[in-house]
């Protein structure tokens, strides 16, 4: 095994995915490695169909490869494990629960005892904000709220690696900056390593510590860019020269991919003429 890959968290190697459209073989991933440090911030962007949302079910155990590994902790991954918490860009929680049940249940039914959970569960509610909504019904919150409640379940198993798929993509404006600064003071608290899914340039700089930039399908590695900008990245940073380069440096990357997928079709369309 290389130096680069000793102590690593996260191992993706050449991973590829297939999946059969209608008869057909559809090729999703190809070879696509990549290695993140412990306590990484590392932000995955690239054009719409890229592969991202399928990379990160893989490496958290909820779909399989076509073909390649992917390890967490020296560990192969071959289904869900504690090891890595995953939040969607739903939260998808138990209507039927209130917000201590919903973060509670996972370790719950994994076997630990009510009273751990519990306690495991108040301090994680409030390190996200929803100290004395324990007992509400998880309808009654906002989305902020509820997207809330989802990273606390994310994090009461204390995984070492945690994945988001867009998280905060359906929140508006304002409520999205409080939750990314919300997820940042987490992150440097626990200091797990994160895995973020998101199609905002803005986002990605601001949160990361590395951007990664896949091609279009099937996707692959095309760029990465190292964040070197101060922390807390504040109004003043986030309106900086230097972010500003990155952003373009970032979107023009993203948009070669997109005209050439353009180019690619449009030659698929008038060969067929």
């Amino acid at each position: 095994m290389s130096e680069a890959y000793h102590g690593a968290a996260v191992i993706i190697d050449r991973l590829s995915k297939e999946f059969n459209s209608e008869g057909s073989p559809l090729l999703a991933l190809s070879e696509f490695s990549l290695i993140l440090a412990p306590a990484e911030f590392l932000t995955i962007v690239g054009p719409s169909g890229c592969g991202k949302s399928t990379l990160l079910r893989i490496v958290a155990g909820l779909d399989e490869p076509t073909s390649g590994t992917v390890s967490v902790g020296g560990q192969t991954v071959k289904g869900p494990s504690t090891r890595h918490g995953v939040v969607f860009q739903r939260p998808s929680l138990f209507p039927w629960l209130d917000v201590l049940g919903n973060v509670t249940f996972g370790p719950w039914m994994q076997g630990r005892k009510r009273e751990d959970c519990r306690a495991d569960a108040y301090h994680y509610l409030e390190a996200v904000g929803l100290k004395g909504f324990e007992h509400y019904r998880v309808y009654n919150l906002s989305g902020g709220m509820q997207h809330r409640v989802a990273l606390a379940r994310a994090l009461i198993s204390r995984p070492e690696v945690l994945l988001m798929d867009e998280p905060f993509g359906a929140l508006d404006a304002q409520t999205r900056l409080v939750m990314q600064e919300l997820l940042v003071g987490i992150w440097q608290a626990d200091r797990s390593t994160l895995l973020f899914i998101t199609h905002d340039v803005d986002e990605a700089i601001a949160l990361s510590d590395r951007v990664v930039v896949m091609t279009a399908r099937p996707g692959r590695l095309k760029a990465e860019y190292r964040i070197s900008l101060p922390r807390p990245r504040d109004l003043s940073v986030i309106t900086s020269p230097e972010f500003a380069a990155l952003k373009r440096d970032v979107l023009n990357s993203i948009q070669e991919e997109a005209r050439r997928t353009e180019r690619e079709q449009f030659d698929k369309i008038r060969s067929v003429r």
